[in-house]
């Protein structure tokens, strides 16, 4: 059996706003922006490097606007892509590092909650698996 996570909802009130800041101020790419039936709009998008996406729209959860949190993508190197999303015009907390994990937060148009961390390093790892 094989089973593989590609896609979460993220409950938007606001489509269109909520589309242009996974695009324009976090770089996702947008993989399509349709509408199956009247009603129930899907905008699939794609965080750069990601196999899995993230699904905004209309029509298809009850979940709250905002009441996501805990989402996490996880960085190469956190301090160069916290960079690049500053200038985008994201809003990231600074880089705290919780025990040599390096983590930043944001939150999108509607206030769910994402978390940003730092690849592991392997040394890292290492110390925690002997």
């Amino acid at each position: 059996m094989q089973m593989r996570l590609e896609v979460v909802q993220v409950p938007v009130s606001d489509v269109d706003k909520s589309k242009a800041f996974y695009t324009d101020k976090l770089g996702f790419v947008l993989d399509h922006d349709v509408e199956h039936i009247p009603g129930m709009r899907v905008v699939q998008l794609t965080p750069p490097g990601s196999a899995t996406s993230v699904v905004i729209g209309t029509g298809m959860t009850t979940m709250t606007p905002g009441s996501l949190e805990g989402l996490q993508l996880v960085v190469p190197d956190i301090a160069e892509v916290r960079t690049e999303l500053v200038k985008r015009g994201a809003d990231i907390s600074e880089v705290q590092d919780l025990g040599g994990v390096l983590f930043a937060y944001f939150s999108d148009p509607d206030g769910n909650r994402w978390v940003m961390q730092g690849q592991t390093s392997q040394e890292l790892r290492d110390s925690h698996s002997s």
